[in-house]
């Protein structure tokens, strides 16, 4: 027989304060701030494996004195006979009301705001978005394992291994997350264990120049071949080409950044890899990529060349055109392909440095090299003519289709 009655707990609601009924059966009022009785919980303390825990039974103006002990004997039945591991089976339950999608956004709104840039805080979430969410975005966190987050990671773990290892580690730190949160019963899969290159993970090659850059005597020549159909990925690929710039530059440029007339893109500060905006020159060829574009502008979505839904296209998106050419060369690598044929033709390595929107390694180079070599509308810079030149050159095999009745393919 407990030591509680109904009319005990009744007067006990009245009075923060600690009770005891027997076996583990708990009755706790809290106060608020001002000492009254503002709370009042029924908890079962037990212990297992020499480990005491307190489980929660529910609030007592819910749950009767009655209706607490026959919970109370439940609960300890499958603790002690059992050997059942409630508090995990309830971590576990609640994690399976949470996915990774919904754990990894709100981890992103609670810390973003002390990351280094706001650049760093897109690029955190957008990784995932790319990377994870397609395959681990729906599961719940507890429902993640390791073989999950493998099959996640092995596309993407030698062509881009950088990036794979910085998806890796930002999985695990959802997990880790959600796992604080009691939605998982456990940490994240370790990256000493089966994440580990060399165990779960295979071990990443260390990239050879020859797989890294087209050579770009080759360039023109591909470049009539990605025009041989039409795409979002092709035609951004083909700008990225023409233009110099990285990947998430071509990838997430939104159609206010270019002004045609002037022939110029601004790509903004937070689109840059130094988180400082930049202008790029636009070639006719580079031009006719955008008109190309244009002709393909999907409704609602601010993105020259959008992704899945609209959004921001994938950077796999783009080595994904290369592969299905058959090439074994890096997106990334067009720079160095275009450095290669600037140094060729004799162009100035400051004008293409500034082109390629690189740091000045010099400090004092820096502080007196203040031209942009951008010139002016009535007399075009050193810059400008590098990327007419350029843009000639690239187009010099067969030059655009027409941009009206073709046909968007997928790939």
């Amino acid at each position: 027989m407990g030591k509680l009655t109904a009319i005990s707990v009744k007067a006990a609601m009245k009075v923060p304060g600690t009770y005891q009924d027997g076996d583990g059966l708990i009755l706790k009022v809290r106060a608020d701030k001002e000492g009254r009785a503002a709370s009042a919980q029924w908890t079962l303390r037990v212990q297992r494996d020499g480990k005491r825990s307190d489980i929660g039974l529910g609030s007592a103006k819910l749950i009767t004195l009655e209706t607490a002990r026959t919970e109370a004997r439940k609960e300890r039945n499958a603790v002690k006979v059992e050997r059942r591991d409630i508090l995990i089976e309830r971590k576990d339950a609640a994690a399976a009301q949470v996915t990774f999608r919904e754990a990894a956004k709100q981890y992103h709104a609670e810390n973003e705001k002390g990351w280094k840039s706001k650049t760093y805080a897109r690029q955190w979430l957008a990784a995932l978005e790319n990377y994870a969410f397609p395959k681990l975005g729906e599961k719940t966190t507890g429902a993640i394992v390791a073989a999950d987050i493998i099959t996640t990671l092995h596309p993407i773990w030698q062509d881009i291994p950088e990036t794979a290892r910085q998806v890796r580690n930002r999985i695990c730190v959802v997990l880790d997350y959600a796992h604080a949160k009691g939605w998982r019963s456990s940490e994240a899969p370790s990256g000493n264990g089966s994440l580990k290159a060399g165990r779960g993970l295979p071990r990443q090659v260390k990239e050879q120049v020859h797989r890294k850059a087209m050579p770009y005597a080759e360039i023109p020549s591909f470049i009539a071949a990605l025009q041989r159909k039409h795409s979002y990925g092709r035609l951004g690929l083909e700008l990225l080409i023409l233009t110099g710039v990285r990947s998430q530059e071509a990838r997430l440029a939104t159609w206010d950044e270019f002004d045609l007339e002037a022939g110029l893109w601004a790509v903004p500060a937070d689109h840059m890899k130094r988180a400082k905006a930049h202008i790029v020159p636009l070639s006719q060829a580079a031009v006719s990529v955008l008109q190309r574009a244009a002709a393909l502008r999907l409704a609602g979505s601010e993105y020259v060349f959008p992704g899945a839904e609209g959004r921001a296209m994938s950077d796999m998106t783009l080595l994904k055109v290369l592969r299905d050419a058959g090439e074994p060369f890096h997106v990334h690598g067009f720079r160095s392909a275009f450095t290669d044929w600037a140094a060729n033709e004799g162009f100035p390595e400051a004008v293409v440095e500034a082109a390629l929107a690189h740091k000045t390694p010099d400090a004092v180079q820096a502080a007196y090299r203040r031209t942009t070599y951008l010139g002016t509308l009535d007399k075009p810079g050193d810059r400008v003519r590098l990327m007419d030149a350029w843009g000639t050159y690239c187009a010099s095999v067969c030059r655009a289709a027409p941009i009206v009745s073709f046909r968007l393919h997928k790939n």
